[in-house]
């Protein structure tokens, strides 16, 4: 498996966690938008296909919640992957301003 980088790109009122793997010419994205100091919501969740079945998407989601965990935010979950991932965890509850499986 190609080795995955995975940054940040925070913006004044949006920003995104994104995932790079060796060798591929793509990235995937946790695209956010900030609501406040300290919350944001995690909007959408695009791996191209080239990037499939390498836990891209997971990974992601990985990262940003130990960001949240780091700084301190938390999020709502907009994006269907994060809503689902989210509710198969309740243990993240701290990290989301929804209850598992609630609609934000």
């Amino acid at each position: 498996m190609s080795k995955l980088h995975l940054s940040k790109e925070d913006g004044e009122r949006r920003g995104r966690y994104i995932a790079r793997l060796d060798g591929i010419d793509a990235e995937g994205e946790i695209t956010y938008r900030h609501h406040g100091a300290d919350v944001i919501s995690a909007d959408h969740t695009g791996v191209p296909d080239a990037m499939g079945g390498n836990g891209v998407a997971k990974a992601l989601l990985d990262f940003m919640l130990e960001d949240a965990r780091q700084s301190g935010f938390r999020i709502i979950p907009i994006c269907p992957f994060v809503r689902g991932q989210y509710a198969k965890h309740p243990e993240w509850s701290d990290l989301f301003t929804t209850k598992p499986g609630e609609d934000p």
